[in-house]
């Protein structure tokens, strides 16, 4: 059904609460001449007389107090719908689909979960954790977490946390039998552990200092695809050897 189709339906059913065009009309905001011709087009469409009319009332016939009878409870279902979406704009309720990374999985958003669900009772958070830089949109997803850098120009977006400043470390026991590197380039000379973004591929480690910038490609006995594995392989001494 079109829009249109119900907005003449629930005119019809005004004009016969009403038992009068011009009081419908001044109900619903129109002038009873629109008012007159939607019932005449919709009496035309249906083949049938909806509405008896005189100079002094209007009533519904047989065939309209049928229709009378089918439209009542659906509109008023209608309206009460409408108004159960409504009340959902001072009460938050239903699903919300995230889209976030594994590390903002951690740091963000795991440690407000509980708060979440004590202040948003009726809200099913359904959280998918992807290191892929998946397209929110076309994964059908509401919101997500990601790095600014990531994000594409045309979204919206709103700061969740602090800068990250990512640093380059190493566990005790690979330091004392490495020199510290002093420079990116020095970098090339050690055993480094690779984290893979997704379908991005192997990350470049990234370096900028003023405005020069340079990437590096480090070489080591691992990639990974998960932040938190990254620190234990490190701690663990994979690449102590």
């Amino acid at each position: 059904m079109a829009r249109e189709d119900l907005s003449i339906l629930a005119g019809f059913v005004t004009v016969a609460e009403e038992r009068s065009f011009t009081g419908a009309a001044k109900r619903l905001g129109v002038s009873p001449s629109a008012m007159s011709h939607a019932i005449r087009s919709l009496e035309e469409r249906l083949g049938v007389r909806l509405l008896s009319r005189t100079t002094r009332s209007v009533t519904p016939t047989e065939a309209g107090e049928q229709l009378l009878a089918r439209l009542r409870p659906a509109l008023t279902e209608v309206g009460q719908a409408l108004e159960e979406l409504s009340g959902l704009r001072d009460r938050p309720a239903g699903r919300i689909r995230l889209l976030l990374p594994r590390f903002a999985m951690e740091s963000v958003l795991g440690p407000k979960l509980g708060q979440f669900a004590q202040e948003y009772p009726e809200i099913l958070l359904d959280v998918t954790t992807d290191d892929s830089r998946m397209d929110i949109v076309a994964g059908g997803f509401d919101a997500g977490i990601h790095l600014g850098e990531y994000i594409e120009k045309d979204m919206i977006a709103v700061r969740v946390g602090p800068d990250h400043q990512p640093v380059i470390v190493g566990s005790p026991g690979y330091i004392a039998l490495h020199p510290k590197p002093k420079s990116p380039r020095d970098l090339l000379q050690h055993r480094c552990i690779n984290f893979r973004h997704g379908s991005a591929g192997v990350y470049r480690w990234e370096f900028q200092k003023g405005k020069k910038s340079m990437s590096v490609t480090v070489h080591g006995p691992l990639i990974v695809d998960d932040v938190a594995l990254v620190l234990r392989a490190a701690l663990d001494g994979v690449v102590a050897a």
